[in-house]
C-alpha cells in the first residue's frame, strides 16, 4: 500500500522539530498533521521529571483531544559538566520567552570555567506514540558529542550551533539537512518509530 490512508498527529508547536519529524517519517504510510492542522489550541504542560514522562504526557493528552494516533517527543541537551543540564529544561533554560541565542549564551557562560576536555555532552530524544486509550510505545535516540564555545554553522535550531558531533566532527548546525536526518538523536529514535508504524499498518 503506497497511498497514505491514516493520519498521525505530531504534537509539537516547534516549527523546526515539526519539519524534521515530517521528513523523518515520510517513509511511513501515515499522513503527518500538526496541532494547527487538527484545530487544537490547547497547551499540554510538560510536568514530567524525565524526557520519557514528558513525551508520554503530551502524546496521551493530545491523542485524547484529537482522537488520533499521536506522536510526541521530548528532547534536549545533556551536558556532563553541568550534571545533565539543561536536560528536560532545554527549551526553557533561559526563561520561557528566551531565544535560541539566549539559551546558548547562558550555556556558554555556565561552562566558562570548565576545561575544554570536560565539555562532553549528548542530545537525547524520547518519542512516545499513543493511540487513544492505549498504552504508549516508547523509542529513544542519543547523539554523543561535546560543546564548543563559539556557535558554528547556520542550519538546525536550538543548541545545534554549539554541539559538535563526535562521529562527524561538525556541529549539528554545520550539517546538511540530509546529514542531520541520518545522524541526529531524533533521526535515531524516528527510525525505530518508522518500523513500528509500518508494522502497525501491516497488521
Amino acid at each position: 500500500m503506497t497511498k497514505k490512508t491514516r493520519m498521525l498527529l505530531i504534537a509539537t508547536r516547534n516549527p523546526g522539530k515539526l519539519r524534521e519529524l515530517r521528513i523523518l517519517l515520510a517513509g511511513t504510510p501515515y499522513e503527518c498533521i500538526s496541532l494547527d492542522d487538527a484545530g487544537i489550541n490547547e497547551e499540554v504542560p510538560e510536568t514530567g521529571q524525565s524526557f520519557e514522562e514528558n513525551a508520554i504526557i503530551k502524546a496521551t493528552e493530545y491523542a485524547r483531544l484529537s482522537g488520533l494516533l499521536t506522536l510526541a517527543d521530548d528532547s534536549g541537551l545533556e551536558v556532563d559538566a553541568l550534571d545533565g543540564e539543561p536536560g528536560i529544561r532545554s527549551a526553557r533554560y533561559a526563561g520561557n520567552d528566551a531565544s535560541d541565542a539566549d539559551r546558548i549564551d547562558l550555556l556558554i557562560r555556565k561552562l566558562s570555567k570548565i576545561p575544554d576536555n570536560k565539555l562532553t555532552a549528548r542530545f537525547r530524544c524520547v518519542i512516545a506514540v499513543v493511540s487513544p486509550g492505549s498504552d504508549p510505545e516508547i523509542y529513544e535516540g542519543t547523539c554523543e558529542g561535546r560543546i564548543v564555545r563559539s556557535p558554528r554553522g547556520n542550519g538546525g535550531f536550538g543548541y545545534d550551533p554549539v554541539f559538535l558531533s563526535t562521529e562527524l566532527d561538525k556541529t549539528m548546525a554545520e550539517l546538511s539537512p540530509d546529514e542531520k536526518n541520518r545522524y541526529s538523536h531524533r533521526s535515531i529514535a524516528s527510525q525505530k518509530v518508522c518500523e513500528y508504524l509500518n508494522m502497525r499498518m501491516a497488521e
